[in-house]
């Protein structure tokens, strides 16, 4: 399969959550196969490191305590089926309101 790029199953405002952490997120980016660092990569144990050809998902992520920007391979992630709106900061310079388990993109004029 090297060389193919699979077809993302998470879109842009989707709200995920990680299969084995205790965080939820909105995607606000994908690359089609991994594309950050070989360190990152690397500080992965490596029982539980991804696949590299695979979607990767830039999240605005948040857990109960606080929020920040989570990279995460398809894998790891499934829908989030609270219903919940996210309150991480960020999510509301890029997205509109909350609706139907997802945000709708905004575009912001300068």
């Amino acid at each position: 399969m090297q060389g193919q790029h699979r077809v993302a199953k998470y879109s842009l405002g989707q709200v995920v959550r990680h299969r084995n952490r205790p965080f939820r997120g909105v995607i606000f980016d994908v690359d089609p196969e991994f594309a950050n660092t070989e360190e990152w990569y690397d500080s992965i144990p490596e029982e539980s490191r991804p696949d590299k050809d695979q979607p990767f998902y830039h999240l605005y992520a948040e857990t109960e305590a606080t929020y920040y920007v989570a990279y995460v391979s398809e894998q790891n992630l499934v829908p989030d089926a609270s219903g919940e709106p996210l309150e991480h900061p960020e999510v509301m310079e890029m997205f509109g309101d909350f609706e139907d388990g997802r945000y709708p993109l905004v575009f912001h004029m300068n």
